[in-house]
């Protein structure tokens, strides 16, 4: 894999979700890209549970159990602000298992789904983020190929994403400042969807209109 960048984009104004999607859609097939099949990334959170914190008013931490179509036989859990382990997918079974030490946060999961586009060495995922049966936002992952050093191309993967974007202009990954001249990983990707499942999360604390 190469350079990744996982943005949220706003909803059109007077547009829905999928309105939007398709708008960015016909945008990259207009600029020439082809459809590359589908794609599906899943987050579902575990608390700390109560059992394990003691009497010392701890605060639970969280951790997110996700998947990625890209990679169907690896399970990454991620710590907010901590690391990020990639196991095998019998980790959701283990995960069964130690129900004493992290409890499943119910209703909570949230993932995105939607169309791989290539367009040359540029790999894009448009998706409609949903919690439940709604849909609550838009992700777009573009995914530069040839390279593995973050800060050697976020300036090409910034130019491109503006050809189709609009006046939407994503601001460079957090983890592109952690990587440094460090070789890019899936772990990194998984941790920019990890700040944007919980941005939307956040968000829909109070109404947003265009939103169905």
């Amino acid at each position: 894999m190469g350079v990744t960048c996982v943005s949220q984009m706003p909803v059109a104004e007077g547009k829905s979700v999928q309105q939007t999607v398709e708008l960015l859609t016909r945008k990259l097939e207009l600029l020439g890209a082809e459809k590359q099949g589908t794609f599906c990334v899943d987050c579902e959170t575990y608390h700390t549970a109560a059992s394990t914190m003691g009497s010392q008013g701890q605060a639970g931490k969280l951790m997110y159990v996700m998947h990625n179509s890209e990679y169907p036989l690896s399970c990454f859990a991620l710590f907010e602000n901590g690391p990020c382990l990639i196991a095998d997918t019998n980790f959701d079974v283990l995960m069964v298992k130690l129900k004493g030490f992290f409890q499943n946060a119910k209703a909570n999961k949230i993932e995105t789904r939607g169309t791989r586009y290539q367009y040359c060495d540029f790999l894009v995922k448009v998706g409609t983020v949903t919690m439940g049966p709604s849909a609550r936002g838009i992700s777009v992952e573009v995914e530069y190929g040839p390279c593995v050093v973050a800060s050697d191309c976020w300036n090409l993967l910034l130019e491109f994403l503006q050809s189709f974007l609009g006046s939407h202009n994503p601001g460079a990954p957090a983890v592109f400042g952690n990587r440094h001249d460090g070789v890019y990983g899936p772990a990194d990707t998984m941790a920019q969807y990890m700040e944007l499942f919980n941005k939307i999360r956040k968000q829909q604390q109070v109404p947003v209109a265009g939103i169905r």
